[in-house]
């Protein structure tokens, strides 16, 4: 049980900690959480014109959250709809565990309802552009032959495994070379099992017979120019000039390739369950998005093929 007197401030770096610590979040959402947090205080403070102690975190009123997320719509940033549901959502995570952790319940937050937001659909690149986007590394002069080889094998991990790029920066020397199936580690600390495609095995193991270091078994697989572990910045900055050289539109992303990733299984017959479990996706309701993009595929090529009078 915490003390009522900690601050408010104090009892939200005692919730970053625990996300951090236990929780095993990204420092990317770690990041989003503590601005949402630190927000949230400082409306508190301004709108009841003092410092909040925990105690007084306890006796937030619905109308108080929702001048909050009033002021979040309307201020000098505003936020849409989807940006509010997730400020409230980690709003209310924050209380469940001030609730559970430190005694303090918020009960007036369940009272709170979010903005409407129409889920948005996943937008894979097709099995051409993801082939086409994992060949382009080898045709750039400017890199060297192990650099392209790095990257058609993280790419690869995206499309063939269905990784994050959390989870392919990952990857420790130790991991290759690469088993028919990897024990992937991923959001919440989640475990799940990942058939490994020769083709993406082989992507691997040419990265590693030509890359010029050497690796310790518990130091990162995928080393940056100068010898440090890859960044998240590089693979997205890689695929950002690979879709200029293609021709690819904006969606194209390191993200797209998992989308795609599942959007082709589902094409191809696998069953909604099975891609939950390779995704690592926490509810089946999230790989269920896959079927709308399935369908309206279907519907586009019958519009564009059928012959209609």
């Amino acid at each position: 049980m915490a003390d009522p007197e900690l601050t408010a401030s104090e009892a939200l770096s005692t919730w970053l900690e625990h996300l951090a610590h236990e929780r095993r979040l990204s420092p990317r959402t770690l990041e989003a959480y503590g601005h949402i947090g630190r927000t949230y205080l400082g409306f508190l403070e301004r709108h009841r014109g003092e410092p909040q102690s925990l105690a007084d975190l306890g006796t937030i009123t619905a109308a108080e959250i929702r001048a909050h997320l009033a002021e979040r719509r309307g201020g000098e940033h505003p936020l849409n709809a989807r940006s509010l549901s997730q400020t409230l959502s980690a709003i209310r995570t924050f209380h469940v565990f001030l609730d559970r952790r430190c005694g303090t319940p918020a009960p007036q937050l369940a009272l709170v309802r979010g903005p409407r937001v129409k889920p948005s659909l996943p937008r894979p690149v097709t099995a051409d552009q993801a082939r086409g986007m994992m060949q382009e590394p080898a045709a750039d002069p400017d890199q060297e032959p192990w650099e392209a080889a790095r990257d058609t094998a993280v790419l690869g991990l995206l499309y063939g495994c269905g990784l994050r790029i959390s989870e392919a920066l990952g990857l420790l020397r130790s991991h290759a070379p690469l088993p028919e199936t990897l024990r992937i580690i991923g959001k919440g600390s989640k475990m799940r099992l990942v058939p490994v495609l020769p083709a993406v095995r082989a992507g691997v193991e040419a990265y590693l017979a030509l890359q010029p270091f050497v690796l310790a078994p518990d130091e990162p697989l995928f080393r940056a120019k100068r010898g440090g572990a890859l960044s998240p910045r590089h693979v997205q900055a890689t695929v950002q000039l690979l879709r200029g050289r293609l021709g690819l539109p904006a969606s194209a992303t390191p993200h797209a390739l998992r989308h795609s990733f599942a959007t082709h299984l589902l094409g191809a017959g696998a069953d909604l369950r099975s891609i939950q479990e390779l995704l690592g996706h926490a509810s089946l309701s999230t790989t269920q998005r896959y079927t709308a993009v399935d369908a309206a595929h279907l519907l586009g090529a019958y519009a564009a093929a059928h012959p209609r009078p």
